[in-house]
């Protein structure tokens, strides 16, 4: 997973826990790990929701201001399928 520069070290100290994610198809799993400054992430839970789903709420959690930025950044490329991807920041 890759994230943007100003969310990574708010990844890092626990901050951040979830992602809202527009994929084809997911590109993660649970259980798996994506290497993130000096360590990496651990998928916990991989949920497709529908788009009406995505809350304001689910934003600022992901760490975007609003829901229209969050939306800015998650709709990049074809997808349409709708992921909320929670993990936690392993160091090391």
């Amino acid at each position: 997973m890759m994230f943007a520069k100003p969310l990574r070290e708010r990844i890092r100290s626990g901050e951040i826990t979830t992602s809202v994610r527009i994929w084809l198809t997911p590109r993660v799993k649970i259980g798996g790990r994506y290497w993130l400054l000096d360590g990496h992430i651990e998928v916990t839970r991989l949920q497709e929701i529908d788009l009406d789903e995505v809350t304001e709420a689910m934003a600022r959690d992901g760490g975007f201001a609003s829901l229209e930025s969050l939306m800015e950044t998650a709709r990049h490329g074809r997808g349409e399928r709708v992921f909320l991807v929670d993990f936690v920041f392993v160091p090391g």
